[in-house]
């Protein structure tokens, strides 16, 4: 709970700051934000999501480590996009929506989703190259969550608009 307000006292500071008041002003920031966030969903779900289903046996002709060499960079690129402008779009409302409990949850879900491509990187990244004809299960859960961790992240992301 603690945290929570916290974050909340932030977010009120972070929305009186000159970035949110630049979100704010109507000059085209908010909207190029908004549309790089969507790009930057894109790109991560669209590079980690192709390795995922790759790991889920999905086209299974591309070898899976040249594969995840080529998308994995994508995905990174696209995070980076995501966090930058969502950062832009959350600072022009922040306020009210670090009381919202679909952004709320957004938010654990990127924490969650970030978590899952770190130990899946420190624990399975390097063994890649034998996973060809069969990941072992625990690869294929952890690519299973990542693709409904994004997903249910992006979809948070829509729904926000439509909440209270």
């Amino acid at each position: 709970m603690v945290l929570i307000e916290a974050f909340q006292a932030f977010a009120v500071a972070f929305e009186q700051s000159p970035l949110g008041d630049a979100a704010r002003s109507g000059g085209g920031l908010y909207p190029i934000a908004n549309l790089a966030h969507l790009l930057g969903l894109i790109l991560l779900i669209g590079g980690i999501g192709t390795v995922d289903l790759r790991l889920l046996g999905f086209a299974r002709a591309l070898p899976l480590e040249p594969l995840s060499r080529f998308m994995t960079p994508l995905a990174v690129v696209g995070l980076g996009l995501f966090v930058i402008s969502g950062l832009v779009v959350f600072s022009a409302d922040a306020g009210p929506l670090a009381q919202n409990n679909i952004f709320l949850w957004k938010m654990a879900g990127l924490a969650l989703g970030l978590v899952n491509a770190l130990a899946f990187n420190l624990m399975y990244k390097s063994r890649l190259a034998g996973w060809d004809a069969a990941p072992p299960l625990a690869g294929r859960l952890m690519a299973a969550s990542s693709l409904l961790i994004w997903l249910t992240v992006g979809g948070l992301g829509r729904f926000i608009a439509y909440s209270a």
